[in-house]
């Protein structure tokens, strides 16, 4: 699995244990090296454009950003054949097919000027520094795994139901190993490292760790965003782990739009509604959710935000007035509270 592979779809993915190899598989492709490769050229770029910005050479350091943004756009292309073929999920899809064009179009900006977007590039150079060594250390990665796999174990015996973990297809005990002779569709999950959640947490971690403002809040919005990402994380993968096998999706108007409709495989419907559709459609709606959390503890964040807005709609907006936020992203208070003090003096 790619090291962005979780972060464009808001932490996706429990892998499906089938025994069938698809009909175009790209995993000689991701095990290359090639999707990591670029992953790390990117966030290297960006990370030497914020030394050259940091060291006083601002265009130097606006053109290597613009190469990172291109680079790392180039890096969700390649996973466009992964997402359509083997998870088959239309929404991550439509986003690395999206994300050239929008991270060129960053880029574009950037170079002429808009140099706000340095803020929001070194919001992705932490994101990779979160996502990148956890995707690259073989123990790290086996302990997130093999750790999310036996707490989402747990939950599921909390709903009566105890399969056990076995090795699954990628080398982790992470496989629920229930009996395909009892269950519905005869089919299980496994965990993969997208299903840990750090696609997510590296997404508020990048976001939190790239602005200015007093390590305190710094702090309470991480330990905040964490934790909901890990709460609600477990309970996606207790459904999905427990939808597929027992088939909750298997009715047969569902089944027959989707194999007919959708290309999938009769015994997946189940596993492909509940993880590709509803699970990733309400993670969507979470880190918006986790967003305004986090907001309201840290609003210094609506900085690069509104700079990803002003990217997707080409409008400016006032994220801080919008939400009535009273701290500036240098730390200072806002202009309202700034000019009320002013007064007050005055009439002193």
């Amino acid at each position: 699995m790619s090291a962005f592979s979780a972060t464009a779809a808001g932490s996706a993915g429990v892998g499906l244990e089938t025994g069938l190899v698809p009909a175009v598989s790209l995993s000689a492709l991701l095990e290359s090296g090639l999707t990591d490769g670029l992953a790390w050229v990117a966030i290297g770029a960006f990370i030497v454009a914020l030394c050259l910005q940091w060291l006083g050479a601002a265009d130097p350091a606006r053109y290597v950003a613009t190469g990172a943004w291109i680079v790392f756009g180039v890096f969700w292309l390649t996973m466009v054949p992964y997402y359509y073929y083997e998870v088959q999920s239309p929404l991550q899809t439509i986003l690395a097919i999206a994300a050239l064009p929008l991270c060129a179009y960053t880029g574009y900006l950037l170079y002429g000027g808009r140099d706000s977007i340095m803020l929001l590039s070194k919001a992705v150079m932490f994101m990779g520094l979160i996502y990148l060594p956890v995707e690259t250390i073989p123990v790290v990665k086996t302990w997130l795994i093999e750790t999310t796999a036996a707490q989402t174990h747990y939950g599921m015996e909390l709903f009566g139901y105890s399969p056990g973990l076995a090795e699954g297809s990628y080398g982790y005990k992470s496989k629920f190993d229930f009996d395909p002779n009892e269950t519905v569709t005869g089919r299980t999950t496994y965990i993969i490292l997208a299903c840990t959640g750090i696609g997510s947490m590296a997404i508020f971690g990048g976001l939190i760790a790239a602005v200015k403002a007093p390590l305190r809040r710094k702090l309470s919005a991480f330990a905040l965003a964490i934790g909901v990402i890990w709460f609600l994380n477990l309970v996606r993968n207790v459904f999905i782990g427990l939808a597929s096998p027992w088939g909750w999706f298997q009715q047969p108007w569902l089944v027959s739009f989707m194999t007919t409709y959708m290309g999938a495989e009769e015994g997946r419907v189940s596993f492909l509604v509940a993880h590709n559709y509803i699970a990733q459609t309400l993670s969507i709606v979470a880190l918006i959710g986790i967003t305004y959390l986090v907001v309201k503890i840290l609003p210094e964040v609506l900085e690069p935000l509104e700079d990803v807005l002003f990217i997707l709609t080409g409008n400016e907006y006032d994220l801080y007035s919008a939400l009535d936020a009273d701290v500036r992203a240098d730390g200072g208070r806002s202009t309202t509270e700034e000019a009320s003090t002013s007064d007050s003096k005055s009439e002193r």
